[in-house]
């Protein structure tokens, strides 16, 4: 399958109710100077999302969805695969590649879901739920199925924000919890790749690479490092706009970044308040429009 492909599957399941704003939503807005990059999340914050963070474990009764992807791509299911829970497989595969990470010391363990998929289909096949022959490629199979279960659409105003951040000589970057397929979102809707919109590829930090998942300050320690080391930028720099305390704001402030909590999503805002965490964590900014971040920087 090719990429216009991809495309097409995302955008036309794309989410079609609009963005609505949290109840408690309310700006907090400060200018903060000598700021020289601005660094993303980006589910929940540029692109409001269905479920949140991508390939996600959730227990959540997914098996009709996942029957008609393997339908779609001409997998056929056995019968005994048409009576059981083939979302359960999906789910204990995805538990057994972070228990693998957990052993390695990792608190935060985080997937390469493509990897997932060639373990859970060979399970299908193992446990006599699917047909041995078939010509579906991995990648579609899992743009396919996240299309499904997690719809996507761009923030308002997230076009021109980047636009507007990159004229002013602002840098770029992402740190996210993601797969292979995000980057896919700014080709849907935005019709520019991650490049094209001026972010740092060098420095973008993405868990699915890392096998490591927010909120785990090493990723955070990671974007620091490299915008040291490739474009001369202290962490007292870089703005960090997410949408959850927990996630995005409280490891952002410990490697020393400016951050931006994100309000504008009543989907994705997390504000962590029963999180011992994020008791006395308070974001420099509260934005609950993207286009804010031009009264701040």
């Amino acid at each position: 399958m090719n990429k216009d492909h991809w495309l097409k599957l995302i955008h036309d399941r794309r989410q079609t109710c609009p963005v609505e704003l949290p109840e408690d939503a309310a700006p907090r807005l400060v200018t903060l100077q000598g700021i020289k990059a601005v660094v993303f999340d980006i589910y929940g914050t540029l692109f409001s999302s269905g479920v949140g963070d991508i390939s996600l474990a959730t227990e959540q009764n997914r098996d009709a969805s996942l029957k008609a992807v393997l339908r779609d791509n001409s997998i056929q299911i056995s019968t005994t695969g048409e009576q059981a829970r083939i979302d359960d497989v999906l789910h204990s595969v995805i538990h057994a590649h972070q228990n693998r990470r957990r052993e390695d010391g990792i608190d935060y363990p985080e997937v390469e879901i493509r990897a997932v998929w060639v373990d859970f289909i060979q399970q299908l096949v193992t446990d006599g739920l699917i047909e041995q022959e078939f010509e579906a490629d991995i990648e579609t199979l899992v743009i396919d199925y996240e299309s499904r279960v997690n719809p996507t659409q761009a923030m308002p105003g997230l076009e021109s924000t980047l636009a507007n951040l990159r004229a002013r000589g602002l840098l770029l970057s992402i740190i996210s919890n993601a797969q292979f397929c995000t980057p896919l979102l700014f080709d849907t809707y935005l019709e520019k790749n991650l490049e094209g919109l001026g972010f740092l590829l060098d420095c973008a930090v993405w868990s699915y690479e890392q096998l490591e998942g927010k909120p785990s300050v090493r990723l955070y320690e990671l974007s620091a490092e490299l915008l040291k080391t490739r474009h001369g930028i202290d962490p007292s720099e870089v703005l960090y706009v997410g949408n959850d305390l927990r996630n995005d704001v409280w490891p952002a402030q410990l490697v020393g970044y400016k951050t931006a909590l994100f309000a504008g999503d009543r989907l994705s805002l997390r504000r962590r308040q029963d999180d011992p965490r994020c008791k006395d964590v308070v974001a420099d900014l509260e934005i609950t429009a993207l286009e804010q971040l031009f009264d701040c920087v």
